[in-house]
């Protein structure tokens, strides 16, 4: 085996054979043959590999320049880029999903041609154009082998970029190496003939343009047609923040949709990354021989995201001046309202009811029974162990247990069982094996226990609703009147419980800063094949800055230990109103749920705060739910059944988890609906972020907000957006929102 300094010596002798064979004969297949044979060389040879560099490319996405390289950024990395060249001006958002998977949305903005030829329509913005990337590592590097990925570019768009590639990366040292094969835009400087061509004549051809309205998985198209030989070196100066990138480009821009052929003066691209910090880089790199590019890209790590919180609720430490009392009994007044008080200064519940009950083993009372609702922390274990903590402070001697029946409202969610004896180990640290979660044991509900009569229940009484107020920010990108629209105000929320289980609660929304008045594509100017449900948001959203978001009367109830309803009416959501019922079965700590919704609606006239259109429908689902376990932190929902504009079909929904809470989520539907009837972008589908609200402050919250994006809003396959979800209601039953 070589030693390190000699390897890295017979590297960079390669290196600079290949570099000096491409600058001479860059065009020539003979010296590119050679030239790939000297890298195959390199990528064979055994050396001391350093840490990866992962920069984006002009594209989003790790990468080169042009090209892709076999890499991945850190999982959870959320990265955005801006890229600008004289031809077209990018803005992409690429996500590290998975360690193995790299998803990247992204905006070209073709610059030499108008976004149509109506400027009453369009004005002078130029033309615009969206696309998905997906690529998927298929080995990991090791000492001998390099680390190879296949991605697919322009995957789900109009196909102006739409690529293939197979691509292999090894690092030397401070050098990353790659080389790679490209198709369909990547593979139109065609020098090398398509391996695919020896399994079937197929593979041979690549139809032109793109069917349809775009949006559309052309799989026809994969890995056929033109192929070309890409690759190139990325280079980690010894100046710490320079990276140094050199590559052959697979494409020779003969063909550009929309501006037709490039001038090219080389093929090869050479480029620096400079990286200010963490989070910002800068890029630079002269393209083609002839075009200065320009770029930067920040990147955020949503496994890290959070702050540091106050330790106003901490439970003061044991055996010291500040400890809590300990009561003699739990039979007065007095006793029980200083324990509630303690239990929701400190641990966030508000209870509703505690019981004491005998244990299978004792003669006596030896278990407080607690019956409250989780409104502090997220994460609702912290809230178990402050419980456990003022129970061992504050608890009468006899007690051995402690029962804390999570509810939302009169539903029951689950009961955690504390072992005393088990927590004082870990509180005290009279063991230091033992965890305080060692005493911790969750188990289904008695539902008759919660008629026995108790130590105390609180008393079910109406009062004034509850108010809070909470911003929004709805955002279109690619629109022909501007690039970017946005609607952003308060929402103001009112709810109000009626009797047990039935709440009233409805939003009335304002704007504070919105361009939607800028829409100019109304109703009138559009025919659609499908009742219009969605595609008057136009309409909506000019009509007034001030509206009635929502107004509903909903009463949720628990027939069984795993089976929840829900009834409700009213104005449902900004477009429709109506009736509807629900019915969830989910088993507790389980990864599997399903439900049924059922609803009457009606539309909710666009140009009136409380009136209704003459459209109305049935629209149901049949929902499954699934965290599978080869993919932690995973929660897929399929959606089955008949949608607003009274097509059937399928929404699938892919949720992700990262350590800070935050949620990603992709969804699509695909109906009966035709893609020619669907219109433009051939079926529904939008990305969105969910992110816990204590993230961005020092106090505690189990609350969430949300970012959505939707590429094109069409009428087909949408979904009635039901304020009161059971799914969500009841995540305590297998906690996924709060872990």
């Amino acid at each position: 085996m070589a030693e390190p300094e000699s390897a890295n010596q017979c590297v960079s002798a390669l290196l600079e054979s290949a570099i000096m064979t491409f600058l001479r004969f860059p065009s020539s297949p003979r010296k590119l043959s050679a030239v790939a044979l000297a890298l195959s060389a390199v990528v064979a040879t055994p050396v001391v590999m350093a840490d990866e560099y992962a920069s984006q490319s002009d594209f989003g996405g790790v990468g080169l320049m042009q090209m892709p390289n076999a890499r991945f950024a850190d999982y959870g990395t959320l990265t955005g880029l801006y890229y600008d060249n004289e031809e077209y001006r990018r803005l992409a958002i690429s996500l590290q999903l998975f360690p193995w998977l790299e998803t990247t949305v992204r905006y070209n903005d073709i610059r030499p041609i108008k976004y149509s030829s109506d400027p009453d329509f369009s004005g002078d913005q130029t033309g615009k154009d969206k696309g998905f990337d997906v690529k998927l590592r298929l080995l990991q590097e090791s000492y001998w082998l390099p680390q190879v990925a296949v991605g697919w570019r322009d995957l789900a768009g109009t196909g102006i970029f739409a690529s293939e590639y197979v691509v292999a990366s090894k690092r030397f040292g401070p050098v990353d190496l790659t080389l790679g094969l490209g198709w369909g835009y990547m593979g139109r400087r065609d020098n090398i003939t398509n391996p695919f061509c020896e399994v079937s004549d197929r593979f041979c051809v690549r139809e032109p343009g793109f069917s349809g309205s775009g949006g559309r998985f052309e799989t026809d198209k994969w890995f056929r047609g033109e192929t070309s030989v890409f690759g190139g070196i990325q280079y980690q100066t010894p100046f710490a923040p320079l990276v140094l990138k050199a590559e052959y480009d697979g494409n020779d821009y003969s063909d550009e949709r929309f501006l037709g052929r490039l001038d090219v003066d080389s093929a090869w691209n050479f480029g620096a990354d400079y990286q200010i910090d963490d989070t910002w880089t800068l890029k630079l790199s002269y393209e083609r021989g002839n075009t200065f590019m320009f770029g930067f890209s920040g990147a955020l790590d949503l496994n890290s995201l959070g702050q540091v919180k106050t330790a106003n609720r901490r439970v003061p430490t044991p055996n010291t001046r500040t400890a809590l009392a300990r009561a003699e009994d739990l039979e007065t007044e007095q006793s029980t309202r200083k324990l509630r008080g303690n239990v929701w200064r400190l641990a966030g519940i508000t209870v509703s009811e505690l019981q004491n009950e005998s244990s299978a083993e004792a003669d006596g009372i030896d278990t407080l029974r607690i019956y409250g609702t989780q409104r502090y922390y997220r994460d609702y274990e912290e809230g178990i162990r402050q419980v456990a903590r003022i129970a061992d402070q504050s608890l009468p001697e006899n007690y051995n247990y402690v029962e804390v029946v999570e509810q939302n409202d009169q539903i029951q969610l689950a009961t955690t069982k504390i072992d005393l004896e088990i927590a004082r180990k870990a509180i005290h640290n009279t063991d230091f094996d033992t965890e305080l979660a060692d005493a911790f044991s969750r188990q289904n509900t008695d539902l008759s226990a919660r008629a026995d009569e108790g130590l105390y229940e609180a008393k079910y009484r109406r009062g004034w609703p509850r108010f809070s107020v909470r911003p929004f920010l709805d955002q279109s990108f690619g629109n022909p009147e501007n690039f970017y629209m946005y609607q952003f105000g308060l929402d103001l929320n009112a709810s109000m419980w009626l009797a047990p289980g039935t709440f009233a609660h409805g939003t009335i929304s304002g704007n504070l800063l919105t361009n939607f008045d800028d829409f100019n594509f109304l109703v009138d100017g559009f025919q659609s094949k499908l009742p219009r449900v969605r595609t008057y948001v136009r309409e909506y959203t000019t009509f007034s800055d001030i509206w009635m978001d929502s107004l509903q009367l909903s009463h949720i109830n628990q027939l069984a230990p795993n089976v929840y309803t829900s009834v409700y009416a009213g104005y449902l959501e900004r477009m429709f109103g109506g009736v509807g019922t629900e019915l969830l079965y989910r088993e507790l700590d389980s990864n599997w749920a399903v439900g049924v919704d059922l609803n009457w609606v009606k539309q909710r006239d666009y140009e009136s705060h409380t009136g209704f259109l003459d459209y109305d429908t049935f629209t149901g689902h049949i929902t499954g739910y699934y965290e599978p376990k080869f993919m932690p932190n995973t929660l897929i929902k399929a959606a089955f059944g008949k949608f607003l504009a009274q097509d059937n079909g399928l929404q699938l929904n892919v949720e992700h988890k990262f350590k800070s809470g935050v949620i990603v989520g992709a969804y699509a539907a695909k109906t009966n609906v035709s893609s020619r009837e669907y219109g433009e972008g051939s079926f529904t589908k939008g990305f969105y972020i969910s992110f816990p609200i204590d993230i961005l402050q020092t106090e505690h919250s189990p609350n969430r907000g949300f970012i959505g994006w939707t590429p094109l809003t069409r009428d087909g396959g949408q979904m009635l957006g039901r304020s009161v979800q059971l799914f969500h209601a009841t995540d305590l039953r297998s906690p996924f929102y709060k872990e």
